[in-house]
Order: structure tokens, then C-alpha cells, then sequence
């Protein structure tokens, strides 16, 4: 899921649903897909190309951020307590996997 930060960077509101239609269908739309940007924003619902673009744009930027050490490595809680920071690193994992590029640029991990 994209982070809060987001909609301070202008990119609009963006309800828990379209985050995770988000996250979908930059699974199934990559890189080379047709009209990826229209696919994803028909998919989420909402919102246009244009932002769901955007909205990719910041997520990438916060990604890199977070890997970089800019931004401390958030600290996610189970309802027991326990640290669950494997959720993170499970969706970092899944982002890295083929969701990372950026125009024609591929992400690479800056450690």
C-alpha cells in the first residue's frame, strides 16, 4: 500500500480499496503493457491516468526513501505487540519484484 505521505505530495485521496487496486493492477499492468497507466486507473476506479501515474511516482520515491535511510523503517504491530516489520519487507519484496521501474529506468536498490 502507498504510503500517507502521498496525499500531502498532492496526488489526492486515496481510500484503503484503491490502494489495493492499485497494488493489483501494477501486477498485472508492467512496464511494457499497452496504455498501462489508463488499465491501472480503469482498474483502481476514480481516478485518471494521470494520477494514478503520479501516484506511482510517490510510491517508488517513498520506496527509495525508506531503502536509502531517509526514512526510518516503519515499526508495524501485530494486535499482540509483536513487531510484524516482515509485513514491510514482504511488500518491499513484491514492489522490487518487477514493480520498481520508472519510465524506461529500472530500480536499482541504493545500498
Amino acid at each position: 500500500m502507498a504510503s500517507s505521505s502521498m496525499s500531502s505530495h498532492g496526488s489526492g485521496s486515496w481510500t484503503a480499496k484503491q490502494n489495493k487496486d492499485f497494488e493489483r493492477a501494477l501486477a498485472v499492468y508492467d512496464k511494457d503493457s499497452a496504455d498501462r497507466w489508463y488499465n491501472v486507473a480503469k482498474a483502481v476506479g476514480g481516478k485518471t491516468a494521470e494520477e494514478v501515474k503520479r501516484h506511482y511516482e510517490l510510491l517508488v520515491n517513498d520506496v527509495m526513501k525508506i531503502e536509502s535511510g531517509q526514512v526510518p523503517f516503519p515499526n508495524y504491530r501485530t494486535t499482540t505487540g509483536r513487531n510484524s516489520g516482515g509485513k514491510h519487507s514482504h511488500m518491499m519484496k513484491n514492489l522490487k519484484a518487477g514493480l520498481m521501474e520508472k519510465g524506461s529506468c529500472t530500480y536499482v536498490k541504493h545500498r
